[in-house]
């Protein structure tokens, strides 16, 4: 079992917790702790951010967390061990970041299908936190 289990969600996407959470609580068994995760996306252009309201990020963030607190609450018993997390910026970037940060030793998340033409586009979030994690990163489809 797994001390520290990091979960990156996506709560506006159900598929991308909807197996990956069963998996995480096996891997945490009665001991480990589940660090849920909502990333809100950096936008990347100062261009952009001027079109939205003031406190948009912020404002984003918070509600991200409320919405993370109560998926939580819904999926979790209270004997569960979980805590929730709100990051912003690049998706990858943020999930190694914070896995660094809590001292997880395993990331479970979940993956798209592979499309060879947009994987090699674009290339999928998994597939960068697999590459660039040090600790296991346990992919689902």
């Amino acid at each position: 079992m797994f001390d520290k289990v990091l979960l990156p969600v996506d709560i506006n996407h159900p598929e991308s917790w909807e197996n990956a959470l069963p998996a995480a609580k096996r891997c945490a068994g009665s001991g480990g702790e589940i660090h849920l995760l909502g990333i809100v996306h950096d936008l990347g252009s100062a261009m952009i951010s001027s079109f939205l309201p003031e406190n948009f990020e912020k404002t984003a963030m918070e509600n991200l967390k409320a919405k993370l607190e109560e998926l939580a609450s819904k999926e979790f018993s209270s004997d569960d061990k979980v805590e929730t997390h709100v990051g912003h910026g690049h998706v990858p970037e943020t999930i190694l970041r914070i896995a660094d940060q809590l001292g997880a030793d395993l990331i479970v998340m979940a993956s798209h299908p592979p499309n060879d033409f947009q994987t090699l586009l674009v290339g999928s979030n998994a597939d960068k936190v697999v590459r660039h994690s040090p600790i296991p990163v346990l992919t689902l489809r």
